[in-house]
């Protein structure tokens, strides 16, 4: 599986980038708002920090409006993958963008059926929001399972990018269906590393030790 972060803090990247486990980035309007400069100026900067995909979201909600977005967005950097809504429109976007040979993330998907309309109009990235399914007393992580399924039965090479992660276990369960890539908060990338008896164990080791060294 790989892991992307999902933020648009500079920082946090080069921090998990450091840890080598990290694959890629998703940023969205609402988390480049966060943070101060310029947001192309930002994408820029993750992009030259990061040796893989980076998603950067357009806002407009007609087809030739999100085209003409992607177009300032893909000339940014090679590794930057246009993210667009699962609309209509963006799904006619995603038709033309991907005919083109750029690469495009399908954002805000909550049903199978929408994963399986951007994975026919050749989406790179399908990411399906797990945590605000969850949110609504649905089942997130059922979807990944349905998607997982569909996209095996007919072939599909859409990548499933398990979105709106909350919790470690949402990890686990998508690693156990298959999933391709989750994209991860930097609190909960953290979480991943947090275990009692490695605390424990670690405590025990260095208390030995120094006992050892007659350190105590």
């Amino acid at each position: 599986m790989k892991f992307f972060i999902d933020t648009g803090n500079v920082d946090e990247i080069r921090e998990a980038a450091e840890m080598g486990i990290l694959d890629g980035v998703t940023t969205n309007p609402s988390l480049l708002s966060k943070e101060k400069g310029n947001p192309f100026e930002i994408l820029k900067t993750i992009c030259e920090i990061v040796d893989g995909p980076v998603s950067a979201e357009v806002i407009a909600t007609k087809r030739d409006g999100m085209l003409e977005e992607a177009k300032k967005l893909a000339e940014i950097a090679d590794n930057i993958v246009i993210k667009l809504p699962t609309t209509p429109d963006g799904v006619k976007a995603c038709k033309e963008l991907t005919s083109q040979g750029i690469k495009v993330n399908m954002t805000l998907v909550f049903s199978p059926l929408q994963a399986l309309l951007v994975a026919k109009a050749g989406a790179t990235f399908v990411s399906p929001f797990v945590g605000r399914l969850d949110d609504i007393s649905s089942d997130g992580m059922g979807l990944i399972g349905q998607v997982a399924q569909i996209y095996e039965n007919y072939g599909f090479e859409t990548e499933i990018l398990v979105a709106s992660v909350r919790h470690p276990m949402h990890i686990v369960q998508a690693a156990l269906m298959g999933a391709d890539i989750c994209t991860i908060p930097f609190k909960v990338i953290t979480q991943m590393f947090k275990h009692p008896l490695t605390d424990i164990g670690l405590e025990k080791f260095i208390s030995d030790w120094k006992k050892l060294m007659g350190e105590d």
